[in-house]
């Protein structure tokens, strides 16, 4: 557990002296102090990164492959440790976090691998004195800000193509979390990534380091993932230096469960996307569309299935539901529901404060949404499984589509032909058909609309940090 920033390979206070506390959302102690960093320290970080920047760039794939892979090991060896620090910063349960950390280390086995595959390409030329060439450099010094609802995948999933491609970093951790990143820092340290290639600045002043690092001329791209609103403005900050850009924003996202679903899946599929994070994650079910003919039934599944699930402290064995991360989002959970249920809303389970004190809600489930209700245009970020009724394959892809965001989106039907007709007309970057589970390190992540541009994961995400040059050569 390191409690500083990391700057061109040393552990270091803030230049202000300054820290912050971070707190057990479970319980609401601090389990440490990290610095209160301002743009001084951005900017030595920025610095850092482009001094580093010749060398890891000019180092050969094979070279920063191993390196990576070396890390993904080091991760896989300390699952536990890092798992247990993870619950304790974010409240996720022990099971889950250990999940995390695990996916969160797929992405650096991944692109461990993809740096051997940026390929280029040789163009037939319209004459013989010629030959024409594309090859694909990496961008240079890459700003990371993350979330603090995965704080391992959230940094591994910008971290991995960026080193991949041979970018040098600076991240700026969720002031929530810092401590996953730094640990991610301290191992990148231990496999002998060189200093420099990786720096973090912890703050509490979060648009202050973020205005840093957009104004910078030395970065050249920043990813960013967050809401909708403070991506707005940091791509306006990056604006004046033509920045590359990488945003996952917010989502709402659509479950739509039709009459020929099998229901007991879709059930699961549910639950599964609903409350993992306790319904904190962009790609969580934001609303339900459910046919009338099934409501009911689905209804009583997902409720009985929520009703099960244990509501915990995250080190406590048996904990699946875990708290919200802060005053804030409990808030907005406990208004989103009380409005809803005072306009109609029927509470088949929860739909109040969990007993005692603390940052706790229960899994709900509610039947009976309009779309005059909050809750059915709001990002919910809780426990909360939210369901408005349809009649026809038309009104439910209209239901699905009347958002501004299109992050992530789910289906449920036996009908092979209306699976591709749904998929076809679903206005979101993702979609998933009988599953409710759809991130995974081989496949792009990443919306369109108000969800933000480019991909992580995959192979088309580590083009995010290379550019294109293209050469031609007189013979």
């Amino acid at each position: 557990m390191r409690a500083a920033n990391y700057i061109n390979g040393v552990w270091a206070p803030a230049a202000s002296g300054q820290t912050f506390a971070v707190l057990d959302p479970g319980n609401g102690e601090i389990i440490g102090h990290v610095p209160d960093s301002g743009a001084d320290d951005t900017i030595a970080a920025i610095a850092a990164a482009e001094k580093a920047l010749p060398a890891w760039r000019a180092r050969p794939a094979a070279a920063r492959a191993q390196l990576l892979r070396r890390l993904f090991e080091r991760m896989m060896d300390n699952v536990e440790p890092l798992a247990r620090l993870l619950s304790r910063e974010n409240g996720k349960p022990l099971a889950e976090a250990r999940g995390e950390v695990r996916y969160g280390a797929s992405f650096i086995e991944w692109f461990a691998a993809e740096a051997r595959r940026v390929y280029g390409d040789q163009i037939p030329a319209s004459t013989p004195d010629k030959r024409l060439q594309v090859s694909y450099e990496p961008v240079g010094v890459c700003a990371l800000i993350t979330q603090w609802n995965f704080p391992n995948a959230m940094i591994t999933r910008k971290l991995g193509p960026a080193l991949a491609a041979g970018c040098t970093v600076v991240i700026k951790p969720a002031e929530d979390t810092p401590f996953s990143t730094l640990a991610v820092a301290a191992l990148c340290e231990a496999v002998g990534i060189p200093a420099g290639v990786v720096n973090v600045v912890c703050t509490n002043r979060p648009a202050t380091v973020g205005q840093a690092l957009c104004e910078s001329p030395a970065v050249r791209k920043l990813s960013f993932t967050g809401s909708t609103e403070v991506g707005r403005t940091l791509m306006a900050q990056c604006a004046p230096t033509l920045k590359r850009l990488s945003l996952e924003l917010g989502g709402s996202s659509p479950f739509i469960v039709f009459d020929d679903a099998d229901l007991d899946k879709a059930a699961e599929g549910a639950i599964a996307s609903k409350y993992r994070n306790n319904g904190q994650s962009c790609v969580a079910s934001n609303r339900f569309i459910v046919h009338e003919d099934v409501c009911e039934a689905f209804a009583e599944r997902v409720a009985a299935r929520s009703r099960s699930l244990v509501v915990g402290y995250g080190l406590d064995a048996g904990s699946e539901i875990g708290p919200l991360i802060n005053d804030a989002g409990k808030a907005k959970v406990a208004r989103l529901v009380h409005d809803a249920i005072t306009q109609g809303a029927v509470v088949h389970v929860g739909g109040a404060p969990a007993d005692g004190a603390g940052l706790f809600w229960p899994p709900t489930v509610l039947s009976g949404i309009g779309p005059e209700m909050d809750i059915w245009s709001t990002e919910i970020f809780g426990p909360v499984l939210a369901i408005r009724t349809f009649t026809d394959e038309a009104e439910a892809i209209e239901m699905a589509n009347e958002t501004p965001f299109g992050l992530a989106s789910y289906c449920y039907t036996e009908n092979l032909s209306r699976s591709w007709r749904v998929r076809e007309a679903l206005d979101f970057g993702m979609v998933g058909i009988n599953t409710g589970m759809i991130s995974t390190a081989q496949a792009p992540f990443g919306g369109i609309k108000q969800s933000g541009m480019g991909r992580e994961g995959s192979r088309y995400g580590i083009l995010e940090y290379l550019q294109m040059k293209y050469t031609c050569i007189g013979v």
